[in-house]
């Protein structure tokens, strides 16, 4: 019986069920990117033209998907063990991760509307929340996980912190002008890439 509870506290099972969450989201992303069959020569330019917005959307939303992905991979492996704390809040995130086709789908094709910008920079934000409070949970109590650094723990804190500003500056922005709100996001590439250059400069022998 002492093997089953450990067994149920290992976070191997969560990572293996978030693996499948993940890889099943990542995949409806591309459902609703279709050509309407039988189209004349017009029609099927108008149609490739038309299913650009989808196909932008598919790429911002799997690109997210995949660095949470990483991320949140990189957070469970700190972890000795999981309690009910970090297993509820870790649920709740897969349930927001698996909710992300729904608000791709309403920004590839309302992009120009507000509130189909704001809902998805929500949809993020709570995520990357989440995320975060998973991780503080985690590296709160020692017990619960591996040694981590200092300079680990800055990581994290900073690229789950940065995401969730960027995001969550652009729902009022988005009140104002979508646009504005979508290249705000386009913000988050070269800050990830800097971020993750002074990882790389700092590393040492301890890669936890």
């Amino acid at each position: 019986m002492s093997n089953g509870r450990a067994d149920e506290k290992s976070p191997d099972r969560l990572i293996a069920l978030s693996d499948g969450i993940f890889a099943i989201a990542m995949t409806l992303l591309v459902l609703d990117i279709h050509v309407a069959a039988g189209l004349d020569a017009d029609g099927f330019r108008d149609a490739v033209r038309g299913s650009l917005p989808a196909l932008g959307a598919y790429a911002l939303s799997f690109t997210i998907l995949a660095a949470l992905w990483r991320e949140h991979r990189r957070i469970l492996r700190l972890a000795r063990r999981v309690d009910g704390l970090s297993l509820r809040l870790a649920l709740a995130g897969l349930g927001a991760i698996a909710l992300v086709p729904f608000p791709t789908t309403m920004l590839s094709e309302y992009a120009s509307q507000p509130l189909a910008v704001a809902v998805y920079a929500s949809t993020i934000c709570v995520i990357d929340l989440l995320e975060l409070a998973v991780f503080l949970t985690i590296w709160r109590r020692p017990q619960m996980a591996h040694p981590i650094s200092d300079r680990v723990a800055r990581n994290i804190l900073t690229d789950l912190g940065t995401t969730v500003l960027v995001f969550a500056a652009t729902v009022p922005i988005a009140f104002v002008s979508p646009t504005a709100a979508l290249w705000t996001w386009l913000s988050l590439v070269p800050i990830k890439i800097a971020l993750g250059r002074r990882e790389r400069s700092r590393a040492g022998p301890d890669t936890r």
